[in-house]
C-alpha cells in the first residue's frame, strides 16, 4: 500500500514567503507489516492519550497544538506524546520517495499554468514503482492512497493519475498502481503518517542547516541508491 499525503499548497499565485513549498510524500508499507504493526501501534497511541482512536492525527494541528491535541500545551505530555509518535515512525517498517517543488522558481521556469502537484505525482509514482519492480511487485496491484480533497479536486487526481498511467513508458506500471481516494473521515493509519513526514522534508530543504529532529528520524526512511544517495532516488528536489 502507498499512502500520498502534502505539505503546503500547490498554487502558483499566492506563495507563502513563510513556506514556498510543495512537498508530496509517497509511504510505502508492506501490508502483512502495515496490518500487525503499523495500525495497532497508532491505534494503541490514540487510546493512550486521547482515550478513544477517533481523533485524526495532523501534522498542523499538533504542531499548533490545537483542539483535539491541546493536550500538548503541556509540555510533559507533549514530549511524551512525541516520543511516542517518533518511535512508531521509526520502528515501522516502511519507505518514503518525496518529491519538493520551490513553487517561486518553478514558476519562473515552467511559467504559471503548469500544476506543481501534477509534476510531484509523476516523479512520485514513477519512483515508487521502481521500488515496487526491484522488489519482484511488479504486475501485483498496489493501491496509491490519497486523502480526499473534494468531488472536483478528487475527479482531477484521478484524471492525471490515468493520465500518468497511459502514457508512462515504464513498462507494468499501468497494470501495477491502481488509483484510489480516502476521506479525512476513513481515519487512515497510513494517511496521517504520511501527513507527519511532509512537512518537515520541506523545511529542510528550505533551511538545511536547521535542526530538524524530526527530518533526521524521517531521512532514514527515504530511498536509497546502492550508494547510499537519497537525491533523484528517494528525494526529487525541482527546479
Amino acid at each position: 500500500m502507498i499512502y500520498v499525503d502534502e505539505s503546503g499548497d500547490h498554487s502558483l499565485t499566492n506563495i507563502n514567503p513563510q513556506f514556498p513549498m510543495f512537498v508530496l510524500s509517497f509511504c510505502v508499507f508492506p501490508i502483512n507489516d502495515y496490518i500487525s504493526t503499523v495500525v495497532p501501534q497508532v491505534q494503541a497511541m490514540k487510546f493512550e492519550f486521547f482515550g478513544h482512536d477517533m481523533v485524526i492525527l495532523h501534522e498542523r494541528e499538533i504542531r499548533k497544538s490545537a483542539p483535539p491535541f491541546d493536550i500538548l500545551l503541556n509540555e510533559g505530555v507533549r514530549e511524551a506524546f512525541m516520543e511516542r509518535m517518533n518511535g512508531i515512525i521509526e520502528t515501522s517498517r516502511f519507505g518514503i520517495v518525496a518529491c519538493v517543488i520551490d513553487k517561486a522558481r518553478f514558476r519562473d521556469r515552467r511559467g504559471g499554468h503548469v500544476n506543481p502537484y501534477h509534476v510531484a505525482l509523476e516523479f512520485g509514482l514513477e519512483r515508487v514503482f521502481l521500488q515496487l519492480q526491484q522488489r519482484g511487485q511488479a504486475h501485483r496491484t498496489a493501491r496509491v492512497v490519497f486523502e480526499s480533497r473534494g468531488a472536483r479536486e478528487d475527479r482531477d487526481l484521478e484524471l492525471e493519475f490515468r493520465r500518468i498511467m497511459d502514457t508512462t513508458r515504464m513498462r507494468g506500471m499501468r497494470e501495477t498502481l491502481a488509483f484510489h481516494c480516502a476521506p479525512k473521515s476513513a481515519n487512515s493509519s497510513g494517511l496521517q503518517i504520511a501527513d507527519m513526514t511532509a512537512r518537515p522534508i520541506g523545511i529542510h530543504v528550505m533551511r538545511p542547516a536547521q535542526v530538524n529532529r524530526a527530518w533526521d528520524l524521517i531521512r532514514t526512511k527515504l530511498v536509497r541508491s546502492r550508494s547510499g544517495e537519497i537525491e533523484g532516488y528517494g528525494l526529487k528536489i525541482y527546479p
